[in-house]
């Protein structure tokens, strides 16, 4: 997932990357918010609430809960199948993040 992750974050123009819940996230400057990372093998991405539902419904997505047991409701685990859709759900994140 890092490779992928990585590949797909050279396809965003503007971002940065910083630490995040101790894994390195990219971050949009001009929103001064963190909107994707990697950890435990997923891609975790920032969306709106009833995003994150649909996609947990639909077993595209999983719950988040950063190791804490609670669940963070704008944040939800993804396994994309590839760069392409790894890109998708990152520009759909930054997007919601920008505002």
């Amino acid at each position: 997932m890092e490779a992928i992750f990585d590949r797909a974050a050279k396809r965003l123009r503007g971002i940065e990357r910083g630490r995040m819940l101790s894994a390195t996230g990219l971050r949009d400057p001009a929103a001064g918010k963190f909107f994707a990372f990697v950890t435990r093998g997923q891609l975790v991405v920032k969306l709106p609430a009833g995003r994150v539902s649909e996609l947990i419904a639909s077993g595209e997505g999983r719950v988040f809960d950063a190791g804490k047991g609670r669940p963070m409701r704008e944040w939800v685990g993804l396994t994309p199948a590839d760069e392409t859709a790894c890109a998708a759900y990152m520009r759909e994140a930054r997007k919601f993040v920008a505002g």
